[in-house]
């Protein structure tokens, strides 16, 4: 029987955060061994996954990219296909690429006290076999949504349309919807990006929604990065970048908690200067709840606002009775004809890519848990995960995540401990929702992934200046964390 293969750190996922991880790693902490191991057959997750018409950022490049690698192009709300080039190139600079084993799935992780590591079995998609590793730390940077299928209602009827039904998660590549009709169900930020790049070719495009979304016009090239770029040499243009877009949409998300009727009206204003004089604003653009309850999406340049006015777009505030032959029957009795339906009805949440753990022979149950600064768990060992940001971009707070994780290793390596662990011993901390929208995909998945507290480090700040102060300038040694040694 051959050894099993131990390295010192195995990060689960190759997306942005897997190798942003990587990378962290490897420049902090660079007498540790590490691997990658991940599902699919290509770096960059969910950049490399999506492939709908105009898949871009809707998070400006300057704090969607990493810290320790800048972002340079010219547009801040970038294209998809350039931020997976973004992260391939990251990965094949310092060659964290040649860490990647692709087509593993991580099954199972386990942890023994007795032997202080995780043994983790993961399935090969080559041979079809399983293969096991051990590991001193274990990373899970999956992301936090299913990747094998998105969320679809179960509509009434969809058997009976006689044309294609796509769901953005699996585009197809030689999709054909020239000059025919088109339905995006949603209004989120994938149909948001849909509806405008599928109308210069499509017949028509309908984005037919059950209720509106907040929304706004953002230049896909920001004017201030611009004058920043031209007055500051490269380093201390990005950090001012990166820190002036962190600060402002941490303030329009403060404003818009604090002062909801003053955002809403400024939103509102800019509505009806982007739309057509006399559109029905009330229906279509304002929704029932206050902004960022969920998440505002950004219009890139107003390009959905410009098709709705050349006629391309219109806005369809209903609910669905059924799918018929040729189209959609809604509730209102009209009947929406289309060639090409796509239902951009969301996401299905999976935490950390349903991924069985055990600590010594016990099953956790991540829903019983509470999260440790956002990014561990508590009572599960030497194991941390990375989840972004719901109301700024992802990478701030997974680059603080990683820098965190980097901390505790060379603390634990230069005492000679091996293993760390959050408790909670504050009985008055009680749990809530970890992701702080009322968002459909995250109120369906809301009794399947951990919680936080009350206080912290328990609670989960979404702010990218507290986690700043508590991640990257605090002690590693706090009052929750336990450093121990195997008996």
């Amino acid at each position: 029987m051959s050894e099993v293969e131990h390295v010192d750190v195995l990060i689960a996922g190759a997306g942005l955060s897997g190798i942003g991880a990587a990378r962290h790693l490897q420049a902090r902490c660079p007498w540790a061994s590490f691997a990658i191991l991940e599902g699919r057959d290509a770096i960059g997750g969910t950049w490399d996954l999506f492939r709908y018409p105009g898949i871009r950022s809707d998070s400006d490049m300057h704090t969607l990219g990493y810290s320790f690698r800048p972002w340079t192009g010219e547009k801040s709300i970038a294209d998809g296909p350039d931020i997976l080039q973004y992260i391939k190139d990251t990965a094949a600079e310092t060659g964290v690429d040649r860490k990647v084993r692709f087509g593993h799935r991580i099954v199972s992780a386990d942890w023994s006290t007795t032997d202080a590591r995780w043994h983790v079995v993961a399935h090969r998609a080559d041979t079809d076999d399983d293969v096991e590793l051990t590991c001193s730390f274990f990373w899970g940077c999956t992301g936090y949504y299913r990747y094998d299928h998105g969320y679809v209602p179960d509509f009434e009827g969809m058997d009976d349309f006689g044309g294609q039904i796509v769901h953005p998660q699996h585009w197809p590549e030689d999709l054909d919807y020239l000059g025919k009709r088109v339905v995006v169900i949603g209004s989120g930020a994938t149909a948001v990006t849909l509806v405008p790049s599928m109308a210069p070719t499509a017949a028509h495009v309908t984005m037919l929604q059950r209720s509106p979304t907040y929304m706004g016009s953002v230049p896909t090239r920001n004017p201030v990065a611009k004058l920043v770029r031209r007055l500051l040499p490269a380093r201390p243009a990005a950090w001012v970048l990166r820190w002036f877009n962190a600060l402002a949409t941490q303030g329009l998300y403060r404003v818009s908690k604090r002062r909801p009727q003053l955002v809403k009206r400024v939103m509102r204003k800019g509505l009806e200067r982007d739309l057509p004089k006399g559109y029905d604003i009330d229906t279509h653009f304002t929704p029932r709840y206050d902004p960022w309850d969920q998440r505002v999406c950004a219009v890139a340049d107003g390009d959905l606002f410009r098709q709705i006015r050349n006629g391309k777009v219109d806005i369809v505030t209903d609910t669905i009775d059924r799918f018929t032959e040729t189209g959609i029957r809604l509730h209102s009795g009209v009947e929406l004809e289309a060639d090409v339906i796509v239902p951009a009805t969301g996401l299905e949440l999976l935490f950390l890519g349903g991924i069985e753990m055990a600590v010594d022979g016990e099953k956790v149950s991540p829903p019983e848990k509470l999260t440790y600064k956002g990014m561990m768990l508590e009572g599960v060992p030497n194991f941390a995960f990375t989840v972004g940001y719901t109301n700024a971009s992802w990478t701030l707070k997974a680059d603080l995540s990683a820098e965190y994780v980097c901390r505790l290793l060379t603390a634990m390596r230069d005492r000679g401990l091996r293993q760390c662990t959050p408790h909670n011993d504050e009985p008055s901390v009680s749990a809530g929702p970890l992701l702080a929208l009322n968002s459909g995909y995250i109120q369906r998945a809301i009794d399947r992934v951990p919680q936080q507290g009350t206080r912290f480090p328990w609670q989960v700040y979404e702010s990218y200046l507290k986690d700043y102060r508590a991640m990257k300038l605090s002690k590693v040694d706090d009052e929750a964390m336990r450093f121990t040694n195997p008996a």
